[in-house]
């Protein structure tokens, strides 16, 4: 038989390892800052860019696609050429992806410190940036599918079933959800309003997480754990199942974040109903990761590679077994908006995708070095630092996140509310702290590996072009006997994206297209109105701060919000919101009701030092707004925008919207100034007042003036 010889290329490999290590390091000290500035408001250093609310999308972005990411790319290029024996498609189309991906990076950084953000969770980049995504993203997918058309191995691998999912499904989600209309090179507003937003938007979310958070990585599970454990995988006939059964599942669970909402009960019930059955195949594939250790339990002991693996694996497990269990109604009526869903959310974060990508990094570095681990001892170390980092970070935000809730719903004898927001705020404070400790011992282990592998690079020589032999692919595969029916699709990578795609189209489809089309499951409000020229720029301006992470504006049909915060929000309320603004942590109380609850000065001293207003606050103080300058000559713009996404505001009106403003403007400067308050009718403050008096409003009695809430 002909063998070809050929070389696989490490040079790929080795540039996404070091971007995981670099920004997996920055995506944990822009986490740490944030975990401190939640107990010590001093740390957001009274600047724009560094307060939480710009801060924390970084954290966010950083972790997800640049350190998990690159993680990715890592572990894909690493492995499909050695599954698919033949190097790469293009080496070009690698280094345009690496350096691609590197500067999308670096321009999300730099957007989202200046503010420029969509106010969409997880979805925050600006239109720009949304399409140069859409391009990498295309790059990836012609290198990995030319490497597979070219293979030299007939069958593909289980790790490439999950690669390909991946791709073509992030592909899916990044598209639909980012339908947007520009208004400015830099601002947009998304193509969908209030309870629609909502649902595309956590269809998105959710599945950011189960298809860059998670199945790229059970395929790395599936390459590296039997290379590692030097064992097959344990059961063939279980990884089919676990893959198309979590492909098709996880698509439909997006809703389970918008329980007891303004979402329709059938979209929630289909969320519940389907999260539900999540737990089946994502525990079949935890279990077919620990049962391919099986007889190896020795080498976990000795093998620092196998100890991250392995823990990895079981987070993962315990992720995906709390994920369920959080979209039960009775469960998320306890844990939404708290800190629980913080601690949920990082098990998964730091146990399988940090744990996973060190042990992977800790067995890929020395074999394209061609030399060993510098210290088993230091790999050990970290291993152990970051398991009690870990630990020390989810066990106080599960005590924080109970304490909220119960805090929250607590009544006295009297049936008055028990607790004033402010004080559910300060007793946790100790836990934040402790927190932000474990987040540091996780620092400080991913520090440990850095010396670690650095020491070991430079006692080695990366082999950058790794030869290699194999005999060619036959253009007629012989089958010889009975075949297994998933052979067949195997060996045809084109047909399996298809029904890949097919599989997570489904419930996504059946999900939304009633939601869109059927008018009648969101009712209008007569009362509701488009937003004022002054209140849309303040809008811009409360997302651009951020100040949707950690406020809430969805008042759920509780005894304890009903009491807390007024009536419940209902969905005609969001038809003009163009994103909407729910929010999924209270880390401040809601505002879906604050309009005309306090003065307009109130707010005024309340941005400028929340400290005044609140004693123990931990909210930042927003100086900046009360110098900055309004950007009037954005609003006709603003306002086409919103003309063309069907807001019925009237023909020609962006013409007039600028002087309407003024007047508007001008109105609530001469309130501030009989409170004593002197400032310019055109500072970002009016406008943020503007809005946040807005907040509710529309449906509330006629009679509720500003001047009678004021008393």
């Amino acid at each position: 038989m002909q063998v070809e010889k050929f070389h696989y290329d490490n040079r790929i490999v080795k540039w996404f390892a070091y971007a995981t290590i670099l920004w997996g390091v920055v995506g944990m000290l822009a986490g740490l800052l944030a975990a401190v500035q939640l107990y010590l408001p001093g740390a957001n250093f009274n600047l724009a860019p560094t307060t939480f609310g710009r801060v924390r999308p970084v954290h966010t972005n950083a972790v997800i696609f640049a350190f998990v990411g690159n993680g990715i790319f890592m572990g894909v290029y690493y492995s499909l050429q050695r599954l698919c024996k033949a190097r790469m498609f293009s080496d070009l189309l690698g280094k345009i992806h690496f350096w691609g991906w590197q500067l999308i990076i670096v321009a999300a950084a730099v957007t989202l410190l200046a503010g420029y953000t969509t106010g969409k969770e997880y979805a925050e980049l600006e239109w720009p940036v949304d399409i140069a995504i859409t391009l990498i993203w295309v790059v990836f997918g012609i290198n990995m599918f030319g490497t597979i058309l070219k293979r030299r191995e007939s069958h593909l691998y289980v790790a490439i079933w999950f690669y390909i999912a991946t791709w073509v499904t992030v592909a899916l989600l990044h598209i639909v959800n980012s339908f947007e209309i520009p208004v400015s090179f830099m601002k947009s507003y998304s193509w969908y309003a209030g309870v629609q937003d909502a649902l595309v938007q956590w269809w998105y979310g959710h599945n950011a997480v189960a298809f860059f958070l998670t199945t790229p990585y059970l395929g790395l599970m599936y390459y590296f754990l039997p290379k590692a454990a030097n064992r097959p995988v344990y059961s063939y006939r279980l990884s089919i199942i676990h893959f198309w059964a979590l492909i098709f599942i996880y698509i439909w669970a997006g809703p389970h974040h918008l329980l007891y909402t303004a979402l329709p009960d059938w979209a929630q019930s289909l969320g519940v109903v389907f999260s539900v059955m999540l737990i089946a195949p994502s525990w079949g594939g935890m279990l077919n990761g620990l049962f391919t250790l099986r007889g190896a339990w020795d080498k976990v002991r000795e093998e620092p590679v196998l100890k991250f693996l392995v823990v990895a694996i079981t987070c993962y497990g315990m992720a995906t077994f709390e994920g369920p269990l959080l979209s039960l109604k009775n469960v998320n009526a306890i844990s939404h908006f708290t800190d629980w869903t913080i601690a949920h959310v990082h098990v998964g974060a730091l146990g399988w995708n940090g744990f996973l990508t060190f042990g992977v990094l800790y067995w890929l570095i020395p074999r394209i070095f061609n030399t060993p681990l510098y210290s088993r001892k230091l790999a050990n170390t970290h291993f152990w630092v970051g398991t009690l980092g870990i630990i020390l970070y989810a066990v106080p935000l599960y005590w924080a996140g109970f304490t909220q809730s119960m805090m929250w719903k607590s009544f006295t004898e009297e049936g008055q509310l028990k607790f004033q927001f402010l004080e559910t705020v300060t007793h946790i404070l100790p836990m934040y702290i402790t927190r932000s400790l474990g987040g540091l011992l996780f620092l400080a282990g991913t520090l440990v590996m850095c010396y670690n592998l650095f020491k070991t690079v430079k006692a080695g020589k990366l082999v950058a072009d790794e030869p290699a032999e194999a005999a060619p692919l036959p253009k007629v595969i012989e089958v010889h006997g009975k075949e297994h029916w998933h052979r067949w699709i195997e060996r045809r990578p084109i047909q399996l994206l298809v029904f890949s795609l097919i599989a997570v189209a489904i419930g996504g489809v059946l999900e939304m297209v009633p939601t869109f089309l059927v008018k009648n499951n969101i009712p209008t409000i007569a009362s509701v109105q488009p937003y004022t020229a002054l209140e849309l720029q303040g809008r811009d301006i409360y997302i651009r701060e951020g100040c949707y992470t950690c406020h809430s504006q969805m008042i759920r049909p509780f005894r304890d919000e009903v009491a807390r915060y007024g009536e419940y929000s209902k969905a005609g309320e969001f038809v003009y919101d163009h994103p909407f603004q729910w929010g999924s942590k209270r880390t401040g109380p809601d505002l879906a009701r604050l309009g005309n609850k306090y003065p307009d000065s109130w707010h005024y001293n309340h941005m400028m030092d929340p400290r005044i207003m609140s004693p123990g606050s931990i909210m930042p103080n927003y100086p900046w707004l009360l110098d900055d300058a309004i950007d009037t000559a954005s609003t006709p713009a603003k306002i086409r925008a919103m003309q063309k996404l069907g807001v019925p505001y009237a023909a020609g009106y962006d013409q007039q919207a600028n002087a309407d403003l003024r007047v508007q403007a001008e109105a609530i400067t001469q309130r501030l100034k009989k409170d004593k308050i002197i400032t310019s009718s055109n500072a970002e403050i009016i406008a943020l007042i503007a809005y946040l008096q807005r907040l509710g409003t529309d449906i509330k009695p006629a009679t509720e003036t500003q001047e009678t809430a004021q008393q």
